[in-house]
């Protein structure tokens, strides 16, 4: 897959902040002297750490996409304190000598394969010290109209047959019962929640934009040149538009108590707090 975009993902920064923001709130540490992002992105879940713990000797941005951590590096407004550096989740070890006491991560262990995801965490999981913490979040969206209707215009249009070789299609997340037997025996405390977030965008064009930054990036990239693209996201974009107003979802009109304009966008975020014994 090629590089991600920085600029198209921070497009609605602030709807993505919430549940970094919700997230975070529940971290018990107080005083952290080490902290590792997994999965940074363009730093915008790093500031806010940062924000948290102002006094942290050491924060630590890590992304495998050189894009992000250039947009990262270039948006930090924190001190001397604060680095970023292109690395790979699933293969970073945090150095022998500098432990890390707070592992976060928010939208990112989802792109691993079902087969490394939990084993990943639990490797990460075993370097904390007594009292560390590991906190991920990760999008429950594969089931979304969203992403039903891009997985559906992959497999009938003119590119399916490429798309089906080219495309590596991301896994299920894993079960909060699985989750909690991979790491139960390495955790003094272990806790799985699952939220639901609503976020009110204009029409389904935002929706286009929103995914364009996350889960279509994949598509676009397996398709064959600027013209193939374009007309994916026409059919894509047609398909969204014939289902929200299928639904009912007008502008102005109330849905679950949420005003919306044409489309509402849910995602699904298990958030997870893992202090280790």
């Amino acid at each position: 897959m090629s590089d991600w975009s920085a600029t198209q993902y921070l497009k609605f920064a602030d709807e993505r902040a919430i549940p970094t923001q919700d997230l975070l709130s529940h971290i018990p540490l107080q005083s952290p002297s080490h902290i590792v992002d997994l999965g940074c992105g363009p730093g915008n879940s790093t500031a806010m750490l940062s924000a948290r713990y102002p006094s942290c000797p050491s924060i630590a941005g890590i992304d495998s996409s050189p894009n992000m951590i250039a947009r990262a590096k270039e948006s930090s407004t924190s001190t001397s304190n604060t680095t970023f550096a292109v690395a790979d989740v699933e293969s970073y070890s945090p150095p022998p000598d500098h432990p890390v006491d707070l592992f976060f991560s928010n939208a990112v262990l989802h792109w691993l394969p079902r087969s490394t995801r939990l084993p990943t965490i639990r490797r990460l999981l075993l370097t904390l010290p007594p009292g560390g913490v590991f906190a991920f979040q990760v999008p429950d969206t594969l089931n979304l109209p969203s992403h039903t209707s891009m997985r559906e215009v992959a497999r009938t249009g003119p590119w399916a047959e490429h798309l089906r070789s080219a495309l590596v299609e991301r896994d299920e997340l894993d079960a909060p019962e699985e989750i909690y037997d991979a790491l139960v025996d390495v955790c003094e405390n272990l806790r799985i929640w699952e939220t639901v977030y609503y976020h009110s965008l204009g029409d389904w064009r935002d929706i286009v934009e929103w995914v364009k930054g996350t889960g279509l990036r994949p598509y676009l990239d397996g398709l064959r040149g600027e013209e193939e693209r374009k007309e994916f996201l026409r059919v894509y974009e047609g398909l969204l538009r014939e289902r929200s107003m299928n639904a009912g979802f007008e502008s102005g009109s109330r849905s679950r108590n949420t005003v919306t304009q044409n489309y509402i966008t849910t995602l699904f975020n298990a958030n997870h707090i893992i202090p280790p014994t």
